[in-house]
């Protein structure tokens, strides 16, 4: 979804013509597989971070063009709303230090961003979901001028046959309402991880991050409120899949944990992006089949949590990659880089082990975790390999940062880079204090308070300590 389209208007023939290409290109992925086209070795890293402007009231500031053309950076774009933005990290690939090099980067970026943003009388924040935002910021006249968002809520309501969207969220509270359009989506903001991973394994990798996407969502979850209501610990998933609700059946939801692991190729994914999902954006392109540019397009609008990609590298050298969807923004730079790190090393150390963990956890109980972890946080409650039942908590201190540090040393990683920032998860859940529980309990010592509970949050956001230390003052 990150491509510009020309227009919104469609008719049968750019339906047809739009189907004609994406099988090409689909029939040419197969034969790039077969004939070790595709990158094999390489380990590289990535990210992407959501963010929200804000005016002095804390609210939803719907001037992100104003506020990048102040950027002027390629790699700080536009999101569907004017209130939100998106900034893209260098692709890395993996050294001794390079949690230290991303962390870097990463903050330097959002200083830059606060500082543009100060300039036009505003404000940043990286959270999950915006506790002061109400339902009537989310209309067709805060969505960001581009093409692709105009496309997507007309495509989304004409498969819909003008049908309104429905948000039903039981939490702490519930919330049930119907809304006209799909800006409800830009009510959730995200850290997603990129990895490119050796083309063999690559099934494996798929695999194990979905396994692992319960306790990563569950120790990073900062998503509690939304439209004055308590509800998950990481609302951001429910919300999301809600709001883009193309497809009434797991097999063609847009938004969903998916319906089972691959069996031996990521190639079976983009099979079933073929076969199941109708095309929403049928905006057929003037490139050759190997610039797979409607492959790319049709993925982009199908959101798995865990979403296979295709890219190129500076030498025009397709891979595939994998963006782990699962995680929000913040609420540190320092928390954000630490989520990294337990993912890359967690999912590497599992995908390269001699027994696949797949093999030891039915997909439908892997999905349950995920749910259950998107709900209760690190309160939940678990079945992992061979059917143990197990706490989160005790699952992530006794097992997982163990393997997560183990994957970092096969990754190249210095012993004290993995200490460093595999010690901020271990702070975190020893603590039980991630974003989410941070916002709660500054609830209950100070009211419910929307502004003063995001001033604070945002005063120790830029701080840049880890959530585990932030106080409640």
């Amino acid at each position: 979804m990150g491509q510009e389209i020309a227009h919104s208007e469609f008719g049968r023939q750019d339906y047809e013509h739009f189907s004609e290409r994406l099988r090409e290109e689909t029939e040419l992925l197969h034969e790039w597989l077969a004939g070790g086209r595709l990158d094999h070795e390489t380990f590289c890293a990535g990210y992407e971070m959501e963010g929200w402007l804000l005016d002095d009231a804390y609210k939803p500031a719907p001037q992100n063009e104003a506020f990048l053309k102040n950027m002027d950076d390629p790699l700080v774009v536009a999101e569907l709303a004017r209130f939100n933005f998106e900034l893209n990290g260098k692709a890395r690939q993996f050294d001794a230090d390079i949690f230290s090099k991303i962390h870097n980067e990463l903050l330097n970026t959002l200083q830059r961003c606060e500082k543009h943003a100060n300039e036009l009388g505003l404000k940043t924040i990286a959270i999950g979901t915006l506790p002061t935002a109400v339902i009537d910021d989310f209309v067709l006249s805060n969505m960001s001028s581009l093409q692709r968002y105009k496309a997507l809520n007309e495509q989304v309501l004409k498969m819909r046959r003008g049908e309104p969207i429905h948000l039903q969220i039981t939490g702490h509270e519930s919330l049930n309402f119907k809304h006209p359009d799909v800006m409800l989506e830009a009510a959730t903001t995200s850290f997603q991880i990129h990895l490119q991973m050796p083309l063999s394994r690559a099934g494996r990798f798929y695999n194990a991050s979905k396994i692992i996407s319960a306790p990563l969502v569950a120790l990073s979850a900062n998503s509690p409120y939304l439209f004055g209501r308590d509800l998950w610990d990481e609302t951001r998933i429910p919300v999301f899949e809600q709001s883009v609700p193309v497809g009434y059946s797991d097999l063609t939801k847009r938004v969903s944990f998916g319906i089972r692991y691959a069996h031996e190729s990521l190639m079976e994914i983009f099979d079933a992006n073929l076969a199941r999902y109708p095309i929403l954006l049928p905006h057929v392109m003037d490139s050759v089949p190997e610039q797979m540019s409607h492959l790319r397009l049709h993925n982009g609008t199908i959101w798995r949590w865990n979403r296979p990609l295709i890219g190129f590298d500076k030498n025009n050298a397709p891979h595939f990659r994998l963006e782990q969807r699962c995680v929000p923004a913040g609420p540190s730079v320092k928390d954000a880089v630490a989520n990294m790190a337990f993912y890359y090393g967690l999912v590497t150390q599992m995908a390269m082990t001699e027994t696949a963990p797949e093999t030891q956890l039915k997909f439908e109980i892997a999905r349950n975790n995920f749910y259950q972890c998107a709900r209760l946080g690190l309160d939940a409650n678990l079945t992992w390999l061979r059917g143990r039942a197990v706490n989160v908590r005790q699952l992530i201190l006794d097992e997982l940062l163990p393997l997560a540090e183990e994957g970092l040393r096969q990754l190249g990683v210095e012993q004290q880079e993995i200490q460093n920032w595999l010690g901020i998860i271990a702070e975190r859940v020893t603590n039980k204090q991630n974003g989410a529980y941070w916002q709660r309990k500054w609830v209950a010592g100070h009211g419910h308070d929307p502004r003063r509970l995001l001033k604070a949050y945002r005063e120790r956001q830029l701080e840049n300590d880890p959530v585990h230390g932030w106080d409640f003052n």
